[in-house]
């Protein structure tokens, strides 16, 4: 699904739609499970990638990474049990 679909009005120049289209292809197929199924869902990716674009990035490696790291669940911080000897 191509990221015009997600849209939903917001309006981007030709090359601004061209590019996050890039990024969205890419974050997408870094996402690809091998049951076919992508988490997060697209339209989350997609307005990542909206939200970066509208502070001004282009560059579609970028996109894709903000919103990839976006998109990933925070880990915990877990202290180890056995700290390094002093």
């Amino acid at each position: 699904m191509p990221i015009r679909s997600h849209l939903n009005g917001q309006r981007f120049d030709p090359e601004t739609i061209r590019v996050m289209g890039l990024a969205y292809e890419m974050a997408v197929a870094a996402l690809q499970r091998t049951d076919g199924t992508v988490n997060p869902t697209r339209e989350t990716v997609a307005q990542k990638i909206f939200d970066l674009a509208k502070a001004g990035e282009r560059d579609p490696e970028r996109l894709c990474d903000g919103a990839l790291k976006a998109t990933q669940p925070m880990a915990p911080l877990i202290r180890d049990p056995h700290p390094p000897p002093a």
